[in-house]
């Protein structure tokens, strides 16, 4: 069974500023630029059986930068869909909603073709993609390019936790994370790591 590496992509104007940014495909900063470049070290040694990135430029421009060649766009990699609160930060709403909490509260509907998405609809975005990638874990290792509440809803279920429990994996720009498997259960074997 191979190793699942999850990337989060490299540094945009909002993640700096905590804007929740799921369908404003926003380029990365040239400091996100040099994080992505900065990952190639960590992934060149590896041969994946699969490459996936979403669909959004940000993670498409990481895995271009990181050296990966051959990943395939996938929708379901897409980061949650955070509706009315697009573009907003946790403070701005808190403010309005002062308990607030994205784990459990979800977000209201945004414009039209964005209604926002609870925890347990990434969460069954999550899970076809976990179940798209079996095969290919089976043959080697597998690296995903995406978002960070998404990956976090990935991991939590990778890991047969609730998609609500991706709370738990704080999850940085530019950085690498790997699930593996102990006694043929996953686990994690790194978090968050920057080269």
């Amino acid at each position: 069974m191979g190793d699942l590496l999850l990337v989060r992509h490299g540094e945009t104007e909002w993640s700096v500023t905590g804007q929740h940014t799921s369908w404003t495909d926003l380029p990365l900063t040239g400091h996100g630029e040099e994080q992505a470049k900065s990952l190639a070290p960590s992934l060149s040694g590896r041969t994946f059986a699969l490459a996936l990135t979403s669909p959004l430029a940000r993670a498409i421009r990481t895995a271009e930068l990181a050296g990966l060649t051959g990943a395939v766009p996938d929708p379901d990699l897409h980061e949650w869909d955070y509706g009315g609160y697009e573009g907003v930060t946790t403070r701005e709403i808190r403010r309005t909603r002062p308990d607030w909490y994205l784990w459990t509260d979800g977000v209201p509907p945004g414009p039209e073709g964005h209604p926002g998405e609870s925890p347990a609809e990434v969460g069954a975005r999550a899970d076809r993609v976990l179940s798209r990638v079996g095969d290919a874990l089976a043959e080697g290792d597998v690296v995903l390019v995406a978002h960070a509440h998404f990956l976090r809803v990935l991991a939590a279920r990778r890991l047969g936790l609730p998609p609500g429990d991706g709370r738990l994996f704080q999850l940085a720009t530019g950085t690498v994370s790997r699930l593996s498997t102990e006694h043929g259960r996953p686990v994690v074997a790194e978090w968050n790591t920057r080269p």
